[in-house]
């Protein structure tokens, strides 16, 4: 049982931000800006490519839910909404989760984005095909 399935059963602690038959919303312990939030699924899916379509959607709404209440609430100036995928991706708990992460005009966070470049638009264009054809499959 991971740490989220823990949570949903209330045999950890957590600061709950929102709740419905679904779906959790609480306060992430370790918040990359002040406010940051984790909405989850009751039921443990992962990845995100074997979650049912039907509770991602849920999963967005309810993260968009969170992101319009922190501008609301908090004054927030944007919200970053993130979902990661895999080790290489950063994820640590094998639970579907989104992080809603309120941000703020001079708050210091910058993402690690060091933006490269194709070799060629020929290069881009095999990725790109390579992808069509899995989608294709």
């Amino acid at each position: 049982m991971n740490i989220f399935e823990k949570i949903v059963n209330r045999e950890i602690p957590a600061t709950i931000v929102y709740e419905d038959s679904d779906t959790l919303a609480f306060m992430d312990i370790g918040p990359v800006i002040k406010g940051h939030t984790l909405v989850i699924p009751k039921t443990c899916y992962d990845p995100v490519t074997e979650t049912p379509d039907e509770v991602v959607a849920k999963l967005m709404l309810v993260a968009k839910r969170i992101a319009a209440a922190q501008i609301k609430g908090l004054g927030a100036d944007g919200v970053n909404i993130i979902q990661n995928n895999g080790k290489a991706a950063g994820q640590v708990v094998p639970h579907i989760h989104f992080h809603v992460i309120p941000r703020f005009e001079g708050d210091g966070h910058h993402w690690n984005w060091a933006a490269k470049k194709y070799d060629s638009p020929a290069e881009m264009e095999k990725l790109a095909g390579q992808i069509r054809e899995g989608l294709a499959g």
